[in-house]
């Protein structure tokens, strides 16, 4: 079942070649939780320059793929232990590149939860960028007037 959340996600990189960028966003989105895997999605903003994107994740088993679909496509999957290579669509082309996962640390239940993701990225084997999303998802407060 469904559930509409607040999603904080604070994602850092920092580049092989300078310095280091954070990213925190606060939205809303939807979240489900069934037999130990969980699934959440919301649409980017301006803020992350992905306006007009729909990013979606899914947890099942320590693995964790993040799909984005919209004005950015693109696919990635995290699972640590094992490279993965995924194209990443903008409007100007695509590029393979490729996402180590260093570690997951999943604290996800019904009611929403913590995760965390640390990886790099690199283009042709070169690394690009060392990242981290930090993740909480938390239910809703719902407000509705009686009357």
């Amino acid at each position: 079942m469904k559930k509409d959340v607040i999603i904080s996600i604070k994602g850092a990189q920092r580049p092989e070649d300078g310095d280091s960028g954070t990213v925190e966003l606060v939205t809303d989105g939807e979240y489900s939780f069934d037999n130990g895997s969980a699934r959440f999605s919301y649409m980017e903003s301006e803020l992350t320059g992905l306006n007009g994107t729909k990013t979606s994740f899914d947890i099942d088993h320590g693995t964790v793929t993040l799909t984005r679909c919209g004005t950015v496509n693109s696919s990635m999957v995290f699972q640590v232990g094992k490279k993965h290579y995924f194209a990443y669509e903008t409007p100007f082309g695509a590029i393979t590149m490729g996402v180590d996962t260093h570690s997951i640390k999943n604290g996800l239940g019904e009611a929403g939860g913590d995760l965390e993701i640390r990886y790099v990225i690199d283009l042709e084997n070169a690394g690009i960028s060392r990242n981290v999303f930090q993740i909480n998802i938390k239910e809703a407060q719902r407000t509705g007037v009686n009357g």
